[in-house]
């Protein structure tokens, strides 16, 4: 019985990696995995995330293309947009021209065709059930009247056509799974609805403030649980990346390997202030393009905003909530989970991805079922492309973004003012 590969890497607690070392850490790791001969699909992110996507394609080439049988790629989209030739080709640094990238085939994740899929296995409510009762004891009352049914398990079957699954990409704190990266490729990256909106109303049921950056959490679980499913090796390239570059590599076994990167993610992505702030001026990078995943820039500022105090999303090239989901998102508003709660009756047809999207944007707050009055705990304000009188009907505040002097921000103490907001998470102390 051959040795399970373990974990290889470095990573830094501060500092960045040079670009040689990140080769030859990942040369390193990928020489360990037994590779050669075999057909393997590389599972990708899409660039709402910060990767040094280009380079990591180019060492896979090198050490990869000789040795393998195939090497193809698959971009985890969950349910984003899906990426033209010339985006993907920004995004790999090399030319794609009909979703092939020389000999390589570069496949989007079809979320929305129901034939992509492969069924690959249930998990029972019960069992979902036990997992609750263990780890979030007060969660089962809820669990069993807003998420009480069976999951199925299904991915893209393309991974049927390779002997080989592996995962590269980084891993940050994360709204829904606690940190994103490892098997969260997986489910939701290429997997089927059932799953995707269950962990994300799971985790919205959970709240985006208690959990976010937090490794084990119960969505974490059933996460890897899913994982059990599938029958084919699987293997993770974690990069941990900032902006201004990579500060950890590891590569080896999906869950294990996970680990190591999200301990160093708590380390490098985490920032703690002494107090509260009132209010914040999230100022987003442009590889976010609609609201949908730009809603980062609020996740990763909620925990340090000071009750009744306000986050204001700086994004004047964002002009559209969802190019996916937006016609749902644009029914339903924006609200908190127990606004939801309160009136499930009203609400449980909508797919609970998009329940989730909603309260995780709007924050935390409470709501009287007796006066039908929603109490959000923080103020939410888009100043964006949107529309103010969209802002106002999806219940959100409204500025237009030429009025943000953003040197006035930074200079008023009580402000919080975050430049290529959407990764890096502010807590208290």
């Amino acid at each position: 019985m051959a040795a399970t590969p373990s974990v290889t890497g470095r990573g830094l607690n501060t500092g960045l990696l040079s670009e040689s070392e990140v080769r030859l850490l990942i040369a390193d790791g990928l020489a360990k995995l037994p590779l050669a001969g075999r057909r393997v699909l590389v599972i990708i992110p899409d660039s709402t995330r910060t990767m040094p996507m280009p380079l990591v394609f180019e060492v896979l080439e090198q050490q990869l293309g000789h040795q393998t049988k195939a090497l193809d790629y698959l971009v985890a989209l969950g349910t984003h947009t899906p990426m033209t030739d010339a985006q993907l080709s920004q995004h790999l640094g090399t030319s794609v021209i009909n979703g092939h990238a020389g000999q390589r085939q570069i496949f989007n994740h079809r979320w929305d065709d129901p034939e992509a899929f492969v069924t690959l296995g249930t998990i029972p409510s019960s069992e979902l059930e036990a997992l609750t009762e263990t780890a979030h004891p007060r969660l089962r009352t809820a669990m069993r009247k807003h998420a009480d049914h069976d999951v199925e398990v299904r991915l893209n079957r393309l991974i049927l056509d390779y002997d080989h699954l592996l995962i590269c990409g980084p891993v940050f704190p994360h709204e829904v799974a606690g940190f994103s990266g490892g098997a969260k490729y997986f489910f939701p990256g290429i997997a089927g609805p059932e799953i995707i909106h269950f962990t994300h109303w799971l985790g919205a049921l959970l709240t985006s403030h208690d959990i976010i950056g937090t490794a084990d959490t119960l969505v974490r679980q059933v996460i890897h649980r899913a994982t059990e499913f599938i029958r084919r090796p699987h293997s993770l390239l974690a990069p941990v990346v900032t902006k201004e570059g990579v500060a950890g590599i590891f590569c080896g076994p999906t869950i294990q390997t996970w680990h190591a990167a999200a301990e160093l993610s708590s380390r490098r992505h985490i920032v703690f202030l002494d107090r509260p702030v009132q209010r914040a001026l999230s100022i987003l990078p442009t590889m976010y393009d609609d609201l949908w995943t730009g809603a980062k820039g609020m996740y990763k500022l909620e925990p340090v905003i000071a009750d009744g105090g306000e986050v204001v999303i700086y994004a004047p090239n964002i002009t559209e909530v969802s190019y996916v989901h937006g016609a749902l998102i644009d029914q339903i508003g924006y609200h908190c989970r127990d606004y939801f709660l309160g009136q499930w009756d009203k609400f449980k047809h909508i797919p609970g991805g998009i329940l989730a999207h909603s309260t995780h944007l709007r924050g935390k707050g409470t709501y009287d079922t007796a006066t039908h009055t929603e109490h959000p705990r923080i103020q939410v304000t888009l100043a964006t492309g949107i529309p103010e009188q969209r802002c106002h009907d999806l219940n959100l505040g409204y500025r237009d973004p030429a009025s943000i002097n953003i040197e006035t921000w930074r200079s008023d103490p009580e402000s919080l003012v975050v430049d290529q907001a959407g990764e890096m998470l502010y807590r208290l102390k």
